[in-house]
């Protein structure tokens, strides 16, 4: 019988190993070099090697691949759902995780213009396709899970100010709404359709969208004030402290949350931690909260053991079909990419290493439906 792993702790120094980070800065996927020069040593875009990185991204074939397949926004076909890998701004914001900014292509820029298309009479961005239940029709589908994303696909290739996005802006700042939960973003009908889950839930995908959004705006242009992002995290973070006793429907907070599926398109501990990322007053003096800082460390050593192998780099254990040609994409080697996309979250929370340390992975309270604790990783 193989050797168990010790789960008790995380075992490290840093949350961001160095040699694990001179892997990625000598690997030749040019996407890890990018984020790990940009997103773990803070280099600037004019900086030699970070120019050099970033043409290399847009030279090389996957870049060009991924592309490829973006579809015609304004007829885009049926979709799967959300999560679906042909859905553009889950590929356009994969490109910008690797590197891909605005004016770098021509494909890439008309399609961001074209998300400004179609709005619905509140402001709300929608998607023009069938999607999931919403009906063997084409329908213009303006769930916040398509304004969230929408919106913060054009802020991350700097059409913040453009008056679609800033519209859908300020009515994602006037969708936060008193939830079961908490005050966060719940799902509102569009077209006919709302969600699966309960009318008064809290929807922890689109808060994770929002809040993600909102941390790419300055203060000074965001339609919400700073505390009421942070009790929106905080309603986040209780989604998670309360797995056990109550799920929203389709958003389990089990192994399969905490095992990032790859790309990472949908609900996972990378999303949540993205999300959780831009707010530090959640585990870091003199704004945090005991409860907030405990739950933050769960989550953060939660993505450490489910994620990162025992020399700190990420062999996906979870893949959407479509990428078996990229390192993201396979499960039988570690992944630059992947490797320095989980450490770039990682690292806001280095002041929280000794917190991290102490959890006991296994001794978390499985989700709602499990056995009581936590399932081991694979």
């Amino acid at each position: 019988m193989p050797e168990l792993v010790d789960y008790s702790g995380v075992a490290m120094a840093t949350l961001i190993p160095a040699a694990t980070v001179e892997w990625l800065l000598t690997n030749d996927e040019p996407a890890a070099r990018w984020i790990a020069l940009t997103g773990l040593l803070d280099r600037p875009p004019d900086d030699p090697d970070v120019a050099a990185a970033h043409h290399a991204v847009l030279a090389d074939p996957g870049t060009l691949d991924l592309i490829g397949r973006l579809r015609d926004w304004d007829n885009p076909g049926p979709l799967s759902g959300h999560n679906s890998a042909a859905y553009a701004p889950n590929l356009l914001g994969l490109l910008a995780d690797m590197g891909v900014g605005p004016g770098d292509e021509p494909r890439v820029d008309a399609a961001v213009e074209s998300l400004t298309h179609h709005t619905d009479e509140a402001g709300r961005l929608a998607t023009p396709a069938v999607i999931g239940r919403i009906g063997p029709e084409p329908v213009l589908s303006a769930l916040l899970c398509d304004n969230h994303v929408i919106v913060e696909t054009l802020v991350r290739f700097g059409q913040a100010e453009h008056p679609a996005t800033r519209r859908a802006l300020e009515r994602m700042g006037a969708d936060l709404a008193e939830t079961a939960q908490g005050r966060a973003w719940p799902c509102l009908p569009s077209a006919g359709f709302r969600g699966p889950g309960r009318k008064g839930d809290a929807c922890p995908q689109v808060t994770v969208e929002a809040l993600r959004t909102f941390t790419l705006i300055p203060p000074d242009r965001r339609p919400l004030a700073a505390t009421d992002l942070m009790t929106a995290a905080r309603t986040l973070l209780g989604v998670w402290t309360s797995r056990g006793a109550e799920q929203p429907y389709m958003f389990g907070h089990g192994s399969r949350f905490k095992t990032v599926k790859w790309p990472p398109f949908w609900y996972h501990s990378l999303g949540f931690m993205d999300a959780v990322g831009g707010y530090p007053g959640l585990w870091e003096p003199p704004a945090a909260e005991p409860g907030d800082r405990q739950a933050v460390a769960e989550l953060a050593a939660c993505l450490i053991a489910y994620n990162l192998g025992p020399d700190g780099r990420v062999t996906p254990r979870s893949c959407y079909r479509g990428f078996e040609g990229f390192s993201f994409g396979q499960k039988k080697t570690p992944s630059p990419f992947a490797t320095a996309r989980v450490l770039a979250t990682l690292r806001s929370f280095e002041s929280l290493a000794d917190d991290i340390e102490k959890v006991d992975v296994l001794a978390l309270t499985s989700s709602k439906g499990g056995t009581g604790l936590a399932r081991r990783p694979k």
